[in-house]
């Protein structure tokens, strides 16, 4: 049974195109330097070897992919997401942090991107591996 909510105000495409930017120039020119600067392959355990984003509806989410190289392993590869923008209107999103529990919480309401983005750079919550 799906018990989801609405999916909210959108982005235009062109705004959608400057939010995707911005987060990506994030991922590569801070996230994936300081927290994935080698991927470092393991046949025990699982291991980094992406940090990334994707929009799903009117949310922007923030995922580390990892990759298990034991034959066992059902998937060889997964998603872990860590932070989610959601957007509320032109420049206001929620800032939303992902739980080991598989829930979101919002650590953040009605930022403007920028104010998002430096708090998934700077706080702990947000550390993607």
């Amino acid at each position: 049974m799906y018990v989801g909510g609405r999916a909210g105000n959108k982005p235009s495409p062109a705004e959608k195109a400057a939010i995707t930017a911005a987060c990506e120039r994030l991922i590569a020119g801070q996230l994936r330097p300081r927290f994935l600067p080698e991927i470092c392959p393991s046949t025990m355990f699982n291991y980094p070897v992406a940090i990334e984003g994707k929009w799903l509806g009117n949310k922007y989410r923030f995922f580390t992919r990892y990759r298990s190289d034991d034959p066992a392993s059902l998937k060889t590869e997964f998603d872990a997401p860590f932070a989610r923008l959601d957007y509320a209107r032109r420049d206001c999103f929620d800032l939303m942090w992902h739980r080991h529990t598989g829930e979101w919480h919002c650590v953040g309401e009605r930022l403007s991107l920028m104010e998002a983005l430096d708090r998934i750079a700077s706080e702990s919550y947000f550390q993607p591996c």
